[in-house]
């Protein structure tokens, strides 16, 4: 092994070239740092994996620069619904808007390779990344963040010293045991059979996906893009992915969908186990981790790479400011304080309806089937459950405490379309890459302050004509048809002051 690679050492090291790793990787190169990311293996792994992302992943999308692209790829979803062991629905979540609050389709169905494709081709557009296939991390010193590569066909290693270290390298991570981490059981683990086909004749459903509450065979089912199809079932004891493959017993498992067999060209099945884990350490140092490096969630509410999108944007603001010399404890234990008890939520809520789908043959359990049906088609109910999915982060360094329960502070502002000069943007196309204080009228001198210190741009909201004659003009006016006026105003908020990565850092009320 030869010494350190000065030369050919990047500032940042990111571990995986999936969709994590790929979009941190464009974040950071939006943000001016370039980065180097390295993947074991060569090439796009070819079958299909996650299949879903919501209206907020999008959003993170957008800011990769492959929004529009990934519109191309996806087809927007209605919703999910519970369904009894007869197909019949109980319990629905719409989520159908055509663009949701955070600017995209609510709910998106695609194929895990497509989207990989499109990072990659975005990748090669950029000259700070540079994707480098075949090579694999034998070691991490978070120490002096000294690293060993070896290239998987030649064995040749070498030794570089990054900036910073980011695994983004899945369940297996070598990088988790390097900064002494440790998964967090959260108890859930079931074996599942994934079937993914292509259908000769399109298949009757509603255009969303499907939880089949059946202790004796839970099942989900996903339409995809174009004409394929996903089936989950949860395996039993003693049964083997090769036997539930065979045509006959692919058969029987269809048959409630009134699916022949014969019609069905398998593209994958597969044995899947499904676990619900949290890793105990975010960091070390430099050295984080993201994603399935960090979490792992059943896949019942389709949020798995949405948590990993979700990471990305959360760090990759935060490191380019250290790599720039700001406060590292300070924004980096952020990292973990902010992202791991949102995820957890997540996972947990994703075992609910794990448990809800298999939840026992008794009396009781029939019983709570429906019971939970009626209660989730109230309202309230129903947009409580939804909104636990949401991003909102406690109060902290970077979150203002909360002066009042509806108060923005920690949570996304929206993404309306905005009319600047008359043109019509989405909101993060006009904000940039830094903070922004979006106000409504006259913004307090010491929220005012503290933006100026931040280097915020100033967007203000176009006047009222009851506040004709009391708006500030900094930078120009935004005119979104007054959706940001009411987001403002059910916050009880006259300005707030938004993060890059749009989280609400601090709001001041309505000035007198």
């Amino acid at each position: 092994m030869s010494g350190v690679d000065q030369d050919g050492s990047p500032p940042v090291l990111i571990v995986g070239a999936g969709p994590t790793g790929l979009t941190t990787a464009l974040l950071l190169a939006r943000l001016g740092v370039a980065c180097t990311v390295v993947d074991r293996h060569v090439g796009i792994h070819g079958l299909p994996r996650a299949v879903h992302l919501d209206d907020e992943a999008v959003r993170i999308l957008q800011r990769a620069g492959v929004a529009e692209a990934f519109a191309r790829i996806s087809s927007p979803a209605t919703g999910l619904r519970l369904l009894d062991a007869t197909l019949r629905p109980f319990a629905e979540f719409r989520r159908d808007r055509p663009v949701g609050d955070h600017g995209h389709p609510e709910s998106n169905l695609f194929d895990q390779p497509d989207l990989e494709r499109i990072l990659r081709a975005e990748v090669g557009r950029q000259p700070l990344v540079e994707l480098r296939e075949g090579v694999e991390v034998t070691t991490v010193r978070p120490s002096d963040l000294l690293v060993e590569l070896r290239e998987t066909c030649s064995g040749a290693a070498r030794r570089v010293r990054a900036e910073a270290v980011l695994g983004c390298d899945g369940a297996g991570s070598t990088i988790r045991p390097a900064i002494r981490a440790r998964f967090r059981d959260l108890g859930f683990t079931e074996r599942w059979f994934v079937l993914d086909v292509c259908c000769e004749r399109p298949l009757p459903g509603w255009g969303g996906v499907d939880q089949v509450c059946d202790p004796r065979r839970a099942a989900t089912f996903l339409p995809l893009p174009g004409n394929r199809y996903r089936w989950e079932f949860r395996m039993r004891p003693g049964e083997t992915a090769a036997e539930l493959a065979r045509p006959e017993r692919i058969a029987e498992l269809t048959a409630r969908w009134g699916t022949p067999a014969s019609g069905l060209e398998v593209l994958r099945a597969a044995e899947y186990t499904f676990r619900a884990r949290i890793t105990d350490r975010w960091r070390h140092g430099r050295v984080l981790l993201l994603g399935d490096a960090a979490h792992l969630t059943p896949p019942f509410i389709g949020q798995g790479l949405g948590a990993g999108l979700r990471d990305a944007h959360n760090l990759a603001w935060k490191l380019a400011a250290v790599l720039g010399g700001a406060d590292e404890d300070v924004l980096l234990d952020s990292y973990q304080a902010e992202r791991a008890p949102h995820a957890e939520a997540v996972i947990r809520g994703a075992v609910l309806v794990g448990r809800a789908m298999t939840g026992g043959q008794d009396i009781a359990a029939a019983l709570r089937r429906p019971a939970t049906g009626l209660l989730l088609r109230v309202p309230g109910v129903r947009a409580a459950a939804q909104r636990g999915i949401a991003t909102r982060y406690a109060p902290g360094p970077l979150v203002d405490r909360r002066r009042h329960r509806r108060d923005l502070a920690g949570t996304h502002c929206p993404q309306p379309t905005v009319l600047v000069d008359g043109h019509p943007s989405r909101l993060d196309d006009v904000l940039g890459d830094g903070y922004t204080l979006i106000a409504a009228g006259p913004v307090p001198p010491a929220l005012r302050a503290r933006a100026q210190r931040l280097g915020a741009t100033v967007l203000q909201l176009r006047p009222t004509p009851e506040a004709a004659g009391r708006v500030q003009h900094d930078h120009g006016q935004l005119d979104d048809g007054g959706q940001l006026r009411a987001w403002l105003a059910r916050g009880r908020a006259g300005a707030a002051l938004l993060r890059p990565d749009r989280i609400v850092l601090a709001t001041a009320p309505h000035a007198p």
